[in-house]
């Protein structure tokens, strides 16, 4: 099962759409319970981090991430969902977060048309599986005004330019995420998530 995590909010169609043209059928599902037997958990995200967190703990999907993520199990973050895999973020004040990736999530610098949104690079940080087949430098799509910083840059997988360069997607382990939306981001995002469910050895395609 590729487990779609439904928490109120995020990009959830779209994200279901792009997965079911790849040939898979995809679950939403708000069911913590749903999470640790899946094959492949992708947590979206669109909206603020605090609303994204009181959501996820209201619903019991905080734990269940959690012990996704220490099982193992292979988990793709998007945007919002990306940003809440941190310790902390600075918007709307200081709000904890789900604390799998030490770091903290900080406005993009002052100067800058906010939010950041189009299309922009991404320049691979290291060779990985999710990029197979994916040129370094590709456009993909972008929309936040929030960025994540990493406390170990080890983790960083791909960086973008605006304002000065900032994270854009992370990997550590079986856990993956990016600040930009596959599912928006055309040819290159259909093969990014082709590259994470193949990663995650998902079977039942059709």
């Amino acid at each position: 099962m590729i487990a779609i995590v439904d928490y109120g909010a995020g990009n959830l169609r779209s994200v279901a759409n792009a997965i079911a043209k790849l040939g898979y059928e995809p679950t939403v599902t708000c069911n913590p319970g749903d999470l640790p037997g899946a094959e492949a958990v992708i947590l979206p995200g669109v909206g603020a981090a605090a609303d994204t967190m009181q959501n996820l703990e209201r619903l019991g999907l905080s734990e269940a991430i959690r012990r996704v993520v220490a099982d193992g199990t292979p988990m793709l973050a998007i945007c919002v969902g990306m940003q809440v895999l941190f310790d902390e973020t600075e918007e709307g004040g200081r709000h904890r977060c789900l604390g799998i990736i030490p770091g903290v999530v900080k406005r993009l610098p002052p100067g800058l048309k906010i939010p950041h949104m189009g299309w922009n690079q991404v320049h691979q940080e290291c060779r990985h599986p999710l990029f197979d087949s994916i040129p370094d430098g590709a456009n993909f799509y972008f929309v936040h005004s929030y960025c994540a910083e990493p406390r170990d840059l080890a983790v960083v997988a791909g960086t973008t330019e605006y304002g000065g360069s900032f994270c854009s997607a992370v990997v550590t382990g079986n856990l993956m995420a990016t600040q930009f939306h596959p599912e928006k981001s055309g040819e290159n995002g259909l093969r990014m998530y082709e590259n994470f469910l193949r990663l995650a050895s998902v079977t039942g395609r059709h």
